[in-house]
């Protein structure tokens, strides 16, 4: 069975420095169909305004993934890291008991575009932890690129959860194709361009849920198309 959600009926957050689309329910947007899929709790898709961000605050209890499309994002936290990530970096910070942090986008004329993910974690309590790696377009061309996992295997950074993540970039015409294994399920989420999934078309924006599927297959519709993919339990 597969569930479309499509972009236009994403929740929406917009202010002046910031524009969002809430897959599931965030902050002031409430939809008791879209609250969450399997452990799988915020996909936020936000546009940043040059020199602007999201001042220090505080987070508990999930693991938070940030995926930068466009432009750069800078990252300062309570426990001591700072960094800039750009178009390929993917970052895991493990709130754990409580961390703080602020995300800015350094740029005077940029905005920046990124995903935000969290996750809910398989512990509660845990030591806060932070991990940033880059996996270049050359890496995630024609394939599934593993890019967060329970273990770390891989080079993919390590998330507190049974969940893998993974990053695709497909031409016109490449196909890939992911088995699920026993109720396994998998969320996918289009970041530019077009594709098909089990023949079903998707544009960017557009998110889905797979649930009693043996398997997916994922063709490019576009020049290139970008988009993750969530085996989740």
């Amino acid at each position: 069975m597969i569930t479309i959600r499509p972009s236009e009926e994403r929740g929406r957050g917009k202010f002046d420095w910031l524009d969002s689309y809430f897959s599931f329910s965030f902050s002031q947007y409430h939809d008791p169909a879209h609250m969450n899929f399997s452990n799988l709790r915020v996909i936020n898709e936000d546009y940043i305004a040059p020199a602007q961000g999201f001042g220090t605050h505080g987070h508990r209890d999930m693991e938070i993934v940030t995926y930068v499309l466009e432009g750069q994002l800078e990252h300062k936290d309570s426990i001591g890291n700072g960094s800039i990530m750009r178009p390929g970096d993917v970052q895991r910070m493990s709130a754990g008991r409580g961390i703080r942090h602020s995300e800015f986008n350094p740029s005077p004329q940029n905005p920046v575009h990124l995903l935000q993910i969290w996750i809910t974690p398989d512990q509660m309590g845990i030591e806060p932890s932070y991990e940033q790696k880059f996996f270049s377009p050359e890496e995630k061309q024609g394939k599934l690129r593993l890019v967060a996992s329970p273990d770390g295997r891989d080079g993919s950074v390590k998330i507190h959860q049974n969940a893998f993540m993974y990053a695709s970039i497909l031409a016109a015409g490449a196909a890939v194709t992911h088995e699920l294994g026993g109720d396994r399920r998998v969320w996918i989420q289009i970041t530019r361009g077009h594709l098909t999934l089990n023949g079903q078309p998707l544009k960017a924006g557009d998110g889905a849920g797979i649930e009693a599927e043996k398997a997916i297959t994922v063709i490019g519709q576009a020049p290139e198309t970008e988009f993750i993919l969530f085996d989740l339990p």
